[in-house]
């Protein structure tokens, strides 16, 4: 016979949705289970894992902005001794004659050229171009064969070559050009200060042009962020105002033979002081020296970009201006004029922190690619300023805090320098697990004596 006293009633109701929510979490810890089963079969997680990675990547910068981290210096700034500027008479190589070309054609089109994308892989454009490049001249591997000896990845076999090369946000130009001079039968330069004719007159000879530029894409909020990328220049049209070139990230058009406005091609290029790198077979080296013109001789080259780099300076305004004094910095830094480079990226930094845009994120990317103000300011002995700018580099990069070796490194020499030897000898490793073919790394710990 049931019992009908009331407490017991009110008991016997209370234990069945216990039962009920005993069994919704065994439900829910079983589901939690099989996701997780499902989500490690490989062809799932192939599919799956970057789309988390892009959603933790965006919890972290929402919780914490890379475009809020601004660096400013720790030690004053000096004023160098002489004007940061120079004259004609103060170089050698400005009274170089400029030689007399023929007439460009109003439009080329290079042929031969197989396009290369960088879909499939992580951060790719630099091994997908310089592909592209090399291709052109008839050599025979791939992106990933490139990417082997300069993207090579974390060193840990547990991963696959593409999670191996995930991390790796960048491949720098001079690791491009050593890859080509030192694993294949061709030969490349770099130069910085470039221009748009000198590019044309390149491309209508037969030789296209690897240039690195920014570019401007709209974040998950819909405000514009400025990036780095390489692009492959193979023709241009007159008539259409436009460099056509081979855009590895084709995520969103073509990339194959795309119009690049020349005022919008410009704009990029500034960003990255008008760098670009020619491949071309060793038998037609005198070719290209004499199609370079002054460009031929590097130091002219950084000094013409000095040059170029203080008029924009003077005439820009904005984030223009900011990259404009960045690249001050850097020519400087070519020049082995430490000093006069720390002052203006002193100044690159200050124009950087005053950015304030609604439409447009600082370019917190800047240092991923360029590493001019870590020898500026540690060849200026300001190492603290080497350490602070790298922990506010490494800070940026999705959470991901030890992620560029580059930035690592200069922090190690920086902590060697004050006599950190334990912290140094931290980065160091960091670097060649990041990068195993990082060879200043290697070099720092053979130096100190010690195991990766």
């Amino acid at each position: 016979m049931p019992n009908e006293n009331p407490f017991f009633r009110r008991f016997s109701t209370y234990k069945e949705p216990s039962n009920r929510w005993q069994r919704w979490l065994g439900a829910a810890v079983g589901l939690l289970a099989l996701a997780f089963l499902v989500y490690n079969i490989p062809w799932v997680h192939d599919r799956l894992a970057w789309r988390l990675d892009e959603l933790r990547a965006g919890v972290g910068r929402f919780f914490n902005p890379p475009q809020e981290a601004v660096f400013a210096p720790a030690e004053p700034a000096v004023q160098p001794t002489r004007p940061a500027t120079f004259t004609p008479a103060e170089t050698a190589v400005a009274a170089t004659p400029f030689p007399t070309f023929e007439p460009l054609p109003p439009s080329v089109m290079l042929e031969g050229v197989t396009f290369v994308t960088q879909q499939g892989r992580w951060n790719y454009c630099g091994p997908s171009t310089m592909a592209m490049a090399l291709n052109f001249w008839g050599w025979a591997g791939d992106r990933d064969d490139v990417a082997e000896i300069i993207k090579p990845g974390e060193d840990n076999p547990g991963m696959d070559f593409i999670e191996r090369g995930k991390k790796d946000k960048n491949v720098m130009p001079y690791e491009m050009e050593n890859f080509v001079n030192e694993y294949t039968d061709l030969r490349a330069l770099t130069r910085i200060g470039g221009d748009p004719e000198l590019v044309k007159r390149l491309v209508a000879n037969g030789f296209p042009v690897v240039t690195e530029k920014g570019y401007y894409e709209a974040d998950y909020r819909g405000i514009v962020d400025w990036l780095g990328h390489y692009l492959f220049v193979t023709g241009y049209d007159e008539g259409r105002q436009a460099f056509i070139v081979q855009d590895t990230w084709d995520k969103n058009h073509p990339g194959e033979n795309v119009d690049s406005p020349y005022d919008e091609f410009l704009a990029g290029w500034r960003s990255f002081n008008y760098l670009f790198i020619v491949v071309y077979p060793l038998d037609r080296e005198q070719e290209v020296l004499d199609l370079l013109g002054p460009w031929a001789d590097s130091q002219w080259a950084d000094r013409h970009a000095l040059e170029l780099a203080q008029q924009e300076a003077e005439t820009l305004t904005g984030m223009d201006q900011y990259f404009a004094w960045f690249n001050k910095g850097s020519s400087h830094v070519a020049l082995f004029e430490y000093v006069d480079a720390a002052f203006a990226y002193d100044y690159a930094f200050q124009l950087y922190a005053a950015l304030d845009d609604e439409t447009y994120n600082r370019p917190y990317r800047m240092m991923w690619y360029q590493t001019g103000p870590y020898w500026a300011y540690y060849y200026s002995a300001r190492y603290q300023d080497v350490i602070n700018l790298a922990n506010i580099t490494l800070s940026t990069v999705d959470g991901q805090v030890e992620v560029l070796e580059e930035s690592i490194y200069w922090r190690g020499l920086a902590r060697r320098a004050i006599g950190e030897i334990d912290n140094a000898v931290a980065d160091f490793r960091a670097t060649v697990y990041l990068n195993p073919n990082f060879a200043p790394g290697w070099q720092q710990l053979d130096e100190l004596g010690a195991t990766p």
